[in-house]
């Protein structure tokens, strides 16, 4: 009930969604006129799309706060089906209800809560005791439609294909159902990207986030890269360089420069940088992944600080841009502004200073998870455990660490970990 609570405070306090940067608006905009991009595939533009006859974004923040609780429902239910005691499941389902951040992302326009749903949806349909072919198709889709919201799901899919081809009992029947269910759609997307713009793909970004994640250790010297991938190198000393998402944005990067194939060229001057100087891009990655480590979620806890900060819940309302406001008012149907109600804005972030699950908790549940797992032989539990553990550590190496990317993280370890301990109690207290 509280976290319904929670949902409502958000849904009274910042009328009618909240927007990150200008990520929201360019979801707005696909949604009117759904072209595959650069940078994002489209489904959650579809998706926006799909609810645009409704009144506004209202619908789609409510929306995505009813698909949070209801995959909390979801992996409460598989739980207790799979002999986990009813308490135990709701200790391990009270981050998905409780956690300030989850209910952030649900009340904004981003394509991250609906991915959330999507991958940990799959990743249920595959846990059935009884997987049937209908089933795994099911289950194909989804985790399909999760890559075409955001492209790292296309691990996630890969990773549930050889865990279903690892798995005993299922036949070659349920695995190729999947594996042709979870294709389809990425293979008629990727048809239509090609139509539209001559590359076959589900984005034409990977070489330039590859990139930017290289930029914070590239070193040209080591490097020696050929002629038309120099443009490219990063012109300060690199203990003074920022972090990968201002390369990859800012109007002063050098990729914002180059002519040509920028994808192409991006992702030489990346692979040509990892080669040249592995253990700095190992160095990067690890750097990054210590921030799991800090027991506060965001940088910093003054004021000013935060009320520029997208992952806190706004102090005060801001005017749209001029160059983005067409894009929400037309999909809101009039003014579309986040607007501040007190006191139910404040009543939430007087919540969000205390009401979320640490990453070095969440970090700390999901090793014991895969030694449980791994020790006890829960093969069902191992799918969610190393979902989770995919979606925290590939960000990293690929892009970069951005807080949002682990949220995603918290369903599949609370499920893998209600799967790992499941029957515990009865195994400690013998035969009846």
């Amino acid at each position: 009930m509280l976290g319904l609570v929670l949902r409502g405070l958000a849904m009274l306090g910042y009328r009618p969604a909240l927007f990150f940067w200008a990520d929201s608006f360019t979801y707005l905009e696909s949604a009117a006129h759904p072209v595959p991009g650069a940078f994002r595939p489209l489904g959650y533009s579809l998706f926006l799309a799909a609810l645009a006859p409704g009144p506004g974004l209202t619908l789609v923040t409510a929306v995505q706060h009813l698909l949070g609780v209801g995959i909390a429902v979801a992996v409460y239910a598989s739980q207790v089906r799979r002999g986990l005691s009813r308490w135990a499941a709701i200790v391990l389902v009270v981050p998905l209800l409780y956690d300030e951040f989850l209910i952030l992302l649900e009340h904004m326009v981003m394509a991250d809560a609906l991915f959330t749903v999507l991958v940990t949806g799959g990743v249920l349909v595959l846990l059935r005791q009884r997987l049937t072919a209908a089933a795994a198709a099911l289950a194909g889709v989804v985790l399909s439609l999760a890559a075409l919201t955001r492209t790292i799901g296309v691990l996630v899919l890969a990773l549930a294909a050889a865990w279903l081809l690892l798995k005993r009992g299922n036949g070659w029947r349920v695995w190729t159902t999947f594996a042709a269910a979870g294709l389809a759609p990425l293979l008629a997307y990727a048809t239509w990207m090609s139509a539209t713009s001559g590359v076959f793909g589900l984005t034409r970004a990977d070489g330039l986030f590859l990139w930017a994640r290289t930029t914070t250790f590239a070193d040209c010297s080591v490097i020696r890269p050929e002629p038309r991938l120099a443009p490219l190198c990063p012109g300060t000393p690199v203990a003074s360089r920022p972090a990968p998402p201002y390369w990859l944005w800012s109007s002063w990067s050098p990729v914002n420069h180059v002519h040509g194939d920028r994808n192409g060229l991006a992702r030489g001057f990346a692979r040509a940088a990892i080669l040249a100087q592995p253990g700095d891009y190992l160095a990067a990655a690890g750097s990054d992944l210590r921030r799991l480590l800090r027991w506060e979620r965001t940088t910093s806890r003054d004021a000013a600080v935060r009320r520029t900060n997208p992952y806190w819940f706004p102090f005060e309302e801001r005017s749209l841009r001029p160059s983005v406001r067409p894009a929400a008012e037309a999909y809101e149907g009039g003014p579309a502004a986040t607007r501040v109600h007190e006191p139910y804005a404040g009543w939430l972030r007087a919540y969000q200073r205390f009401g979320y699950l640490p990453f070095p908790l969440l970090v700390l549940a999901l090793a014991g998870t895969l030694i449980v797992a791994a020790v006890r032989r829960r093969r069902d539990a191992l799918l969610p455990a190393l979902t989770a553990a995919a979606l925290i550590l590939a960000p990293p190496f690929l892009t970069g660490f951005d807080v949002r990317y682990v949220i995603p993280a918290l369903p599949s370890t609370c499920l893998a970990a209600g799967l790992a301990l499941a029957g515990t109690a009865d195994r400690l207290r013998g035969p009846r």
